[in-house]
């Protein structure tokens, strides 16, 4: 089996790849500088040439509230145009089996709780982060379509957010956890009183060691078809922890782990996104994946790969 993964060197991907490179497959994977995904052709002439058998497109520009919210137009044009290239593709080529990864930020700002799969569309999005959320709904329901037209074997796993080696520790542009992790490391090395928490503390979030959700692709390749996914009255599925975590409270974790005895402040003049945002992962617990990790475990090993490599 010829398994592609697209975005192979980013958070998720390159777990994706340390994980499938222990069975026996044929990973693939390419550069960015021999293979732009924004270029409809180029990536057409890879499919053509490399004719995988399984495609996991880990792909996307992602970041957290500040970026989402400044670089929108570079959101919604670079992730629908990755996505469209390699699904269209995908077909084209006639791939076996496709899973597209989206986030549990394409959901309604004002969700019921745990969000279930068929709450997605159901009201307005959050938005601060709308462009990049109607980029992942497009890819689910382009899945969902070149399977009700094509009979493609294509469907989308949502992931909560997800953290752990290889993620981006920029103290803007990245997700809140790896931000955190850096500001608490390096109030700790200078010796700060006190680390500044963008927002009030209180929003909650679901996060999930990168590890559980390679986890969870290699259990899809196998076990999950798309008929398991959309005869269930589902368009996608959920993969997450179940846990919650407030903003306040992942801070002091935070702390705990990097070891900083200082105090920590809340910047409550910043925007908090989604007050509360949890998945009900219980599709895919039924169908016979639950993760792993405890965040207390992912954080600790992510810090320890953060002290070696960054």
């Amino acid at each position: 089996m010829k398994i592609f993964i697209a975005g192979h060197n980013g958070l998720v991907g390159s777990a994706i790849k340390r994980r499938l490179e222990k069975e026996d497959v044929e990973v693939i994977y390419a550069n960015r500088h021999s293979l732009d995904l924004l270029d409809q052709r180029a990536v057409g002439y890879f499919f053509e040439a490399n004719k995988p058998d399984v495609v996991i497109d880990a792909a996307a520009k992602v970041g957290g509230i500040h970026a989402n919210n400044v670089y929108r137009a570079d959101f919604i044009y670079q992730n629908l145009q990755i996505q469209n290239n390699i699904i269209h593709s995908s077909h084209e080529n006639n791939v076996k089996k496709l899973i597209f990864l989206g986030s549990i930020c394409i959901y309604p700002k004002f969700a019921q709780q745990p969000i279930k799969e068929e709450y997605l569309l159901t009201s307005p999005l959050e938005p601060t982060n709308e462009p990049y959320a109607v980029s992942k709904i497009a890819g689910i329901k382009m899945c969902q379509s070149y399977y009700r037209q094509y009979g493609c074997d294509f469907f989308s796993l949502m992931p909560t957010n997800q953290y752990g080696p290889g993620d981006n520790f920029h103290l803007e542009n990245s997700h809140v956890l790896p931000a955190l992790l850096r500001k608490f490391h390096e109030a700790k090395i200078n010796g700060s009183e006190s680390v500044e928490v963008w927002g009030t503390g209180k929003a909650k979030r679901e996060f999930q060691y990168v590890d559980d959700l390679a986890e969870a692709c290699a259990f899809a390749v196998e076990n999950i078809t798309a008929d398991d996914v959309y005869n269930s009255g589902a368009t996608h599925l959920n993969v997450g922890t179940g846990e919650e975590w407030s903003i306040e409270d992942l801070a002091k974790k935070i702390a705990q782990v990097v070891d900083y005895q200082g105090d920590i402040t809340f910047q409550t003049d910043k925007p908090d996104g989604v007050l509360r945002r949890v998945g009900d992962n219980s599709r895919m617990n039924k169908l016979g994946w639950k993760h792993k990790y405890s965040l207390e475990e992912g954080l600790d090993l992510t810090y320890n790969w953060y002290k070696e490599n960054v």
